[in-house]
């Protein structure tokens, strides 16, 4: 069961919240004046909570060390609040992190505050895979924000929490697998707007195309089916209207495979989930289910994995956790190929296929499982029009 426990809280902005979790009627009251101190030194108690132990004697160089990491973590942090999200004053803003995303979470915070003196963050226990409900208390309160922010190890994109804030009319980034490291690089330098700017261009060739085949010098050959009008390119970091969502790094187009259309073989060979593959594993796909996975030892955890999620089905469900759920390019020219799928996949160039969930997308697969696997050097058509060969996009 689920305990208030479970949490840290940064309490100087908890007021309204019981210790069931739950919400009264007003849980964001503007802060008196007076008070500013006090949130200092929570803010301070958190950093205890959520940071590793600092030592009692450090040398200079570690000291200017970290003081760079945090700037850095700082200033990135300010492109997701100002840039991204484009946080607006009064505004209520929740953070959700985990204990691996801490320090991302404390910059997130900070950042935020220099808009809205409206913020909350959170620190819920580090869920077990991508698309796990967060804790109720976590999710009741989603609902009640203008912005959500969630660096966390596994994805909340694909969970009913996500969904239900979005409803309500919240926008949304989520983060999954973040670290310090890329929060700092790669792709989440890349030039937003730019990237917003090449999606619009990009539409023009998914017009009215309907079939896809994506073939590679490794063995892939598959064929689906697509509904061009449900093309996603709203994957650009820019967040700044109700009810949108964004996946940081930004920089993909995705879309659903049409249920029961794909037929053939997949062959990643960048990255699954967060292992950056020694060995490229097969997927033998039938009718828009995968029906066989070879590979190294990989390929048996994954069997372990989806079969577990399974078992949680009924019956007569349970064969949907293998659903094609997702195909999607990469749109970024920052992005690295570093072993942590959420920025490998939008590496421009590259493509990716996710298995399991796609309620998000408008599917019919409620599983709550949902990996995606990239394919590192894609060559793809459109009905009869080839877009990218060899990973590189057609001019």
């Amino acid at each position: 069961m689920f305990s208030l426990q479970d949490f840290t809280w940064s309490r100087a902005h908890l007021e309204g919240v019981n210790v069931l979790g739950s919400v009264m009627a007003s849980p964001f009251r503007r802060k008196p004046k007076e008070r500013a101190i006090k949130v200092d030194e929570d803010d301070l108690e958190l950093e205890e909570v959520v940071g590793s132990e600092e030592p009692l004697e450090e040398n200079v160089a570690e000291v200017l060390e970290s003081l760079d990491l945090d700037q850095a973590l700082f200033e990135s942090a300010k492109r997701v609040t100002h840039t991204c999200m484009d946080i607006r004053r009064g505004e209520n803003v929740l953070i959700v992190c985990d204990p691996t995303t801490g320090q991302i979470g404390q910059a997130l915070h900070k950042a935020a505050t220099e808009r809205s003196d409206r913020v909350l963050l959170i620190v819920m226990p580090r869920g077990r895979h991508h698309a796990e409900e967060p804790p109720t208390p976590v999710a009741n309160l989603m609902k009640q924000q203008q912005i959500v922010i969630a660096p966390t190890k596994y994805s909340l994109t694909h969970t009913r929490a996500i969904r239900a804030a979005l409803k309500e009319g919240a926008r949304v980034a989520t983060m999954p697998g973040m670290t310090d490291d890329m929060f700092v690089s790669g792709g989440m330098t890349a030039d937003f707007n730019q990237i917003k700017k090449s999606l619009s261009e990009f539409s023009g060739k998914l017009r009215r195309k309907k079939l896809v085949h994506v073939k590679d010098s490794k063995g892939t050959d598959v064929e689906f089916e697509v509904s061009w009008k449900d093309w996603n390119l709203d994957d650009n970091g820019i967040c700044n209207r109700p009810r949108m969502i964004t996946n940081l790094p930004a920089g993909k187009a995705f879309v659903l495979p049409k249920e029961g259309t794909m037929n053939g073989t997949i062959v990643i060979d960048g990255t699954w989930e967060s292992t950056l593959l020694d060995e490229a594993l097969e997927l033998t796909v039938e009718n828009g289910i995968v029906i066989d996975i070879k590979g190294d030892a990989t390929a048996a955890q994954i069997r372990q994995q989806f079969g577990e999620a399974a078992a949680k089905l009924r019956s007569k469900d349970r064969e949907l956790v293998w659903t094609v759920a997702e195909f999607g390019f990469g749109m970024n020219p920052n992005a690295q190929i570093t072993g942590h799928v959420l920025e490998d996949e939008k590496l421009l160039g590259t493509c990716y296929f996710s298995i399991g969930d796609n309620t998000s997308l408008g599917g019919s697969a409620s599983v709550g499982i949902h990996i995606p696997g990239v394919v590192t050097k894609p060559s793809v058509w459109l009905d009869d029009s080839q877009i990218l060969e060899d990973g590189k996009f057609i001019e």
